[in-house]
């Protein structure tokens, strides 16, 4: 008798600037869907590899580094994301497991692209290679206003800005914008969260756009 097939698993980002509260948001939905007995694998970018941990060093506090080029930096993530799609997220997807990310590729869109100011065409077509057709199936747009955003995220790591931290506001409402832009090209995929909010709020929020958009969890 042959076996049923497996269902493939469910794939969910998180995204947003700097201090838009994604950590603690995700925290708390894996550990919604962990109640559940939902088998979940969370990743992070740019890392979630042994490679993409050391992409990630490279990237945000190696002094070395400090003049890396924008369209150096655009590979290098898409580096550590082709790594992590392959190696991580494809094969828990495969075996039914759900794979919740901290970033995926439209972060690069909008702090690559349109922050950085590279060109969007070619963006997109790394974009597409890094991640062949492992798109997330929801995405969870955290927004946030860019001054509070950036002040949180300074004040959360005790002073020691890397790299992203470090760019002018400017750069982050380029972000901002870009991110928005997104998610009004694509709002079946893309939901925006009010995330100046109270944190029970912001969760509330994530838990109703998940149940209405994926159907919550059954069971």
């Amino acid at each position: 008798m042959q076996k049923p097939l497996m269902q493939r698993g469910k794939f969910i980002t998180f995204e947003g600037s700097e201090g838009c509260g994604k950590s603690t948001q995700i925290k708390r939905f894996v550990a919604s869907l962990e109640k559940h007995a939902i088998e979940v694998i969370q990743t992070r970018e740019p890392g979630g590899t042994v490679v993409g941990e050391k992409i990630r060093n490279l990237l945000q506090f190696d002094e070395e580094t400090a003049d890396l080029t924008s369209e150096s930096e655009l590979l290098l993530f898409a580096a550590s994301r082709a790594q992590l799609v392959r190696r991580v997220i494809e094969p828990a997807l495969e075996a039914g497991s759900w794979v919740v990310a901290d970033r995926f590729l439209d972060s690069t869109a909008v702090y690559q692209g349109v922050g950085r100011g590279l060109d969007l065409d070619a963006v997109t077509a790394i974009n597409r290679f890094a991640v062949g057709r492992a798109m997330p199936d929801l995405t969870l747009l955290l927004d946030l206003d860019v001054t509070i955003g950036h002040a949180r995220a300074v004040a959360a790591s005790g002073g020691k800005k890397d790299r992203m931290e470090d760019q002018p506001l400017d750069f982050f409402e380029l972000v901002r914008k870009g991110y928005l832009e997104l998610a009004a090209a694509d709002p079946e995929r893309i939901a925006v969260i009010d995330a100046s909010a109270s944190i029970d709020e912001v969760s509330a929020a994530i838990d109703a756009c998940f149940n209405s958009r994926l159907g919550g969890v059954q069971g």
